[in-house]
Order: structure tokens, then sequence, then C-alpha cells
């Protein structure tokens, strides 16, 4: 499988709104396979399409300990959320090395469709549900710096543009 290119912020992709799926075929499920593979590498426990430069509704995920619960999420909504809320410390492959806790629905239930284009739902609790909303997130332009006040959010961005400009001068050298 293809180990992809994490988009990092602030590249614009990030914050695109992504068009629905609308046709579910082989070349897209090797694209989510190669996802998968990505986010296991990277290391991380989700990963939406516009991370790797695709703006379009689909993610991986796996919060399992032995990566043995993949999940691949084409066009989720969300159908149901808890009234009550939960705080957990978030990061993503799009901003490494920065967390910040984020307060989300405590549980909420999504409907999506597989890789075999059959219809599923999901309902999830603790890491997973912070996993699906994150991910989800992505999907409508939102990264979790979003959630943060603005001095936090310009921070991190700020420090994210350095980073960035260092990476791209290191690879071209």
């Amino acid at each position: 499988m293809a180990k992809l290119d994490i988009l990092w912020v602030p590249d614009p992709i990030l914050k695109t709104k992504c068009a629905p799926v609308t046709v579910i075929d082989d070349a897209l499920r090797v694209f989510l396979d190669d996802m998968l593979d990505t986010m296991y590498a990277a290391p991380g426990i989700g990963l939406a399409a516009p991370q790797v430069g695709r703006a379009e509704r689909f993610l991986v995920l796996d919060v399992s300990d032995d990566k043995s619960a993949p999940l691949k999420l084409i066009n989720p909504e969300i159908v149901d959320v808890a009234d009550e809320d939960a705080v957990y410390e978030e990061g993503c492959l799009s901003i490494p090395e920065h967390y910040a806790e984020v307060t989300r629905p405590a549980w909420v239930k999504v409907a999506y469709t597989d890789e075999t284009g059959a219809a599923r739902e999901i309902t999830a609790d603790g890491l997973l549900a912070v996993c699906l909303q994150h991910e989800m997130d992505h999907l409508d332009g939102i990264v979790f710096l979003d959630h943060l006040s603005a001095l936090k959010r310009n921070i991190i961005t700020r420090k994210m543009v350095k980073a960035k400009k260092a990476r791209t001068r290191d690879a071209a050298a």
C-alpha cells in the first residue's frame, strides 16, 4: 500500500467543506486502505480525506490498541448526540505535536456507508466518539483548533506555519 502525504495546518484544503462521495469503487477502496496504512504509520487513530488532499466525505479510524478494529466511513452523518458533554485532550496528524482539551458530546450516533456500499450505523462513546467527531469535523473544514480560544488557536497556527516552512526547506535540501 502507498503511504500518503499528510497535509499540515494551515493548508487551505483543511478548511474546505468536502463533497459527498458519489461512486464507491475499487479505486476508492484502495485509497481507503492507503489511508489506513498512512494513519498507522504516522502513528494516529483517525485520518480524514482532506488531510491527504481529497476534498471528499470519507475517513478511516481505529482506536484499538492492536490495530484490529479499522473503520472506513463514507459520507458519514451524525444522527444523534448526547445531551451531556465530555472533555478529551485531542491531537491531530495535521497539527503534529500540539494537543488541547476539546469539549464534545459524550456519545454520538453516526450513519454512514461502508466500503461495500452498505448503509451502516454506529453508536459510540469514549475515545471512539471523540475520534468520530474529530474526523467528521475535518469533512466540514474544521480542525480541533477551531474549538479553542482565538489566542490558543493563533499561537498554535503561527507555530505550525514556522514548522511547515522548516519542513519544506528541509525537503528541498
